[in-house]
Formats: C-alpha cells, structure tokens, sequence
C-alpha cells in the first residue's frame, strides 16, 4: 500500500536523494539495450527485472548509509501508450508493466523502511514526444485525456505520487496535474530547460510554472527542474521570487552540452561528480526550498552521493 499521498514526507524539508541518470548507467555502464530508451522494456525478461531491481537498491544503499531519505522513481518514464505501441505492448502489457515497475520500488521501500530510512515511492511519467522537442504538442484537454491512463494505473498501485520528468512545454504539464488530481495522487512537475535557461519553446521558467499553478489552483505538490546543467539555468532564478520558491527538486546533466549536442553524442559525458555537487550546493543558496536532489544524463550513483555530500551539512 501506498504510505504517504496525504503527507509526502519531502515536503518537510529534510534532504531527500533521488537517482542518477537511469539510461546513463543501463546503456553506457552496463551495456543493457534500451529501444526508444524504455528502461520498463527490461521487465520483459527475468534479467532485465534483476537489473532494474540491482539499479535501485544501489540508491537504496546510499540512503541507508548517508541516513537520509529517498524519492525512488519508477523506470516508467517511457511507459505510456504511444510509446508502448511502438515497442508492441498492448494496453493490458503496459499497464502491468506500470504495475511492476512500482512493485519493484514497493520492495526496495520495505527495505529502507527496515534500516530505518524515509522512502517515497513515485509513479514516473514521460513526456509523450521527443523529451527535448516540443513537437506535435497537445492542448491542456489531450494532455490530461493521454496520461490519465497511465496515472490512474499508478494510483491503484502502492505508488505515493506521480511526477513528469522531462517537461518542455505548459499544457502537458497541466494536463498531467489535472489527470492526478482527478485520480487524487500527488504530483510533482519536473520543466526542462535548455542552455538559456528557457524552456525549449522559448517560454521562462517562471512563465511556465506560473502558468500551471494558475491552470490547476497549484495542483502539483512542488517543481523540479531535469536534464539541464546547473549553470544552463542557475542565473534565471532570482532569489525570493515566488516561482523559485515552488521549486523543490533538481536532477541535472552532468554534461554542460546542450540537448542537441547530447542527442548525437556517441560517447558518454560523465562531467565531475565533484564539481556536480558543488553547483548543488551554491544553487541551494537561490533555490531556499530545493531538498529533493538526483541526477539526470550522464549521471550516476558516483554523482548523487557527491551532491548529497556536498549539500547535507545544510539540512
């Protein structure tokens, strides 16, 4: 069963890790074939659940060791319809591949619950095109009408919350907190930025938050920001600003390329996890209520315990 959509724990205050880059460490590190970078298509086989599984407890591991607490995000981020048809999943396939995807994370949760550490268990949802092309964009209606499927398998699940990752325009994102709203699951909204700071459709940050919260009454529980390197963003964030303070969570690229330079990439921009958590640890000085912390591409656990080391004295 579900633990805490009444009461998310991270909202509290207290340092909450998240995961590093989960394609980064299935493909570069470990060799692992991902189609359309559908990390949930390993549940198709007992190895592929074992490396999902193996990939989490190592974050696990890391919580239990640092004692603080954990987001653990599903590796469903590629697991709605549209992306399920073209790898030929029927609706029942995936929504059972949903379904596992969170029991995986319920197992992991029940053993940090054991060592005495916070864990939250949160439904992942993707973006329905290209992550870093706002192409073919829905209206705030379709966007609601295309993730209800998926949030509401999520909210018949032992998951906490659901969160959007990867974000690059404001009608998904609203559709996205209305669909979880209406399936009463909390929901986090994760924007992606490119180097400017700017959304990808050009659109602000603070333009885009501002517009969701306007759209859903401030449905999502609080903001993040992923797969953008701090210093694409971190001069677009003026301190005391109300949107600034919405944002409670960051993943970032370890990389400084830009999402097209990322996109052609062939070999694997792994940055320093010492100079990652060093930006985390200045940012914490614009973003006062940023205390859910992972990683995004070319990250690994090697990054997030840099920046859990450098950011903890501060909690």
């Amino acid at each position: 069963m579900h633990r805490y959509r009444d009461a998310l724990p991270q909202l509290g205050g207290d340092l909450f890790l998240t995961d590093g880059g989960i394609e980064t460490t299935l493909i570069f590190h470990e060799g692992l074939e991902l189609p359309h970078f559908a990390a949930f298509h390993l549940l198709r086989s007992a190895a592929g659940e074992r490396a999902l599984r193996e990939y989490f407890q190592r974050y696990a591991a890391l919580a239990k060791r640092l004692r603080v607490g954990i987001v653990l995000e599903s590796a469903t981020w590629r697991a709605s319809s549209d992306w399920g048809d073209r790898l030929g999943y029927d609706v029942a396939e995936l929504a059972d591949a949903n379904r596992r995807a969170i029991a995986i994370l319920g197992e992991v949760r029940g053993d940090c619950e054991t060592a005495g550490i916070t864990a939250v268990v949160s439904g992942c949802v993707g973006p329905r095109g290209d992550g870093y092309v706002p192409a073919n964009t829905m209206s705030a209606d379709e966007a609601e009408d295309y993730h209800t499927v998926q949030i509401r398998t999520f909210a018949e699940t032992a998951a906490d919350m659901v969160c959007a990752i990867t974000m690059n325009y404001p009608e998904e994102a609203i559709g996205v907190a209305r669909a979880a709203a209406a399936a009463r699951i909390p929901s986090a909204i994760s924007f992606t930025v490119e180097t400017d700071g700017a959304l990808p459709t050009g659109e602000s940050l603070e333009a885009a938050i501002e517009r969701v919260d306007d759209a859903t009454s401030g449905a999502p529980a609080y903001y993040m920001i992923n797969c953008a390197h701090p210093s694409h963003f971190s001069e677009m964030l003026p301190r005391g600003a109300t949107f600034v303070e919405r944002i409670r969570g960051l993943r970032a690229n370890a990389s400084r390329m830009s999402h097209a330079e990322l996109n052609d990439a062939q070999v694997l921009d792994d940055g320093s996890p010492d100079e990652l958590g060093a930006e985390y640890a200045r940012i914490r000085h614009t973003l006062p209520n940023l205390n859910v912390m992972g990683g995004c591409c070319g990250t690994d656990h090697r990054h997030v315990e840099a920046i859990a080391r450098a950011c903890i004295s501060s909690f």
